[in-house]
């Protein structure tokens, strides 16, 4: 019975993974082996560049996923703020991936500037095997975006997904966040490399494999210090943004005995929050009925899928209005 508790219990943070970085775990690792096998064919710099691309992002991927389903578990007595940072320290893994296959992409492309490749061989396989993987990177990275939106509760529709997903990607929980950035690089990515493909074959100008080569890892360092220093924050606790505090405020004042919040902190964790606060009641009551309104208060957050805990203390009114929310910043 325990053994069935425990697979069960497995099972549910495995579902709770983050849905993002699991899918463009599986895509990457496909379009990884494709390109290899195109690669030993065709001896093409891009194409081996953009190989290295998605073998870090397949890894990384795998990586932050498995950090997603750990970031789940509910908080114990030894770690009583629960396990969201988890997903920070495997972000911080994947950087260091993504940065060694940086390097090593750059190099192939500088021996391609150097040591021009004599012919091209292998243009459709080539072709067709490119297509195909902006077509997967496309696929997911457009997930990706939704998964952008839904987790910053922005409603967008149309062209408006795409813009919506730019200006609210810093909201986004961190595998989210990753997966984002790394397959926006892998769709640029593929379309440069397609793109020196077409002209290595069709012209004289060799060159362009190396430049695409260099240009594909210098995004990818790109993405290594965005997605670092985004955890590195996230290690240290960032606090939620305005948008977020609002609507913590909302549930807090939507309760008839609430007057007034004192003061309030909100720290995000991978995608969860925690709110810690002093809100004040209207005078005359029992420590009874407070008690019972800052549970109910508590509950009424804790409803909320993206809070985790929430630890508020009672004050009577003071007839000063505290509360000012921060203006978000246009």
């Amino acid at each position: 019975m325990v053994e069935q508790q425990k697979k069960d219990s497995f099972w549910s943070l495995v579902k709770k993974g983050n849905k993002s970085s699991g899918s463009a775990a599986l895509g990457n690792t496909g379009i990884a082996l494709i390109k290899g096998i195109a690669f030993a064919l065709t001896g093409s710099g891009s194409m081996f560049a953009t190989m290295m691309h998605s073998i870090a992002d397949a890894v990384n991927q795998v990586f932050v996923f498995a950090g997603s389903v750990l970031a789940e578990k509910k908080p114990t007595k030894r770690f009583p703020t629960g396990f969201g940072r988890v997903i920070n320290l495997f972000c911080m893994v994947a950087v260091i991936v993504v940065t060694i296959m940086a390097y090593e992409t750059a190099l192939e492309g500088i021996h391609l500037l150097q040591h021009p490749a004599e012919s091209t061989h292998g243009f459709w396989i080539n072709v067709v095997v490119l297509i195909l993987s902006l077509v997967v990177d496309g696929f997911v990275w457009s997930k990706a975006m939704k998964e952008v939106l839904h987790e910053s509760r922005v409603e967008a529709k149309g062209f408006d997904i795409f813009t919506s997903a730019f200006r609210n990607v810093g909201r986004a929980a961190p595998p989210t966040r990753l997966v984002f950035y790394e397959d926006l690089v892998a769709t640029t990515g593929g379309v440069l490399a397609l793109l020196a493909v077409v002209v290595t074959s069709l012209t004289d100008f060799k060159l362009l494999d190396g430049i695409s080569s260099i240009l594909i890892g210098c995004l990818m360092v790109g993405v290594a210090f965005r997605v670092g220093y985004d955890n590195m924050v996230g290690l240290i606790g960032v606090s939620a943004p305005p948008d977020i505090e609002e609507h913590v405020a909302s549930i807090i004042l939507a309760d008839t005995h609430v007057t007034d919040i004192y003061q309030m902190r909100i720290l995000q964790e991978g995608r969860y929050y925690h709110v810690e606060g002093l809100i004040e009641l209207t005078p005359g009551m029992t420590l009874a009925d407070a008690d019972d309104i800052k549970f109910r208060v508590e509950d009424a957050l804790l409803r909320d899928p993206n809070i985790s805990d929430a630890a508020l203390g009672i004050l009577e009114d003071d007839g000063i209005k505290n509360w000012k929310p921060e203006k978000p910043k246009v």
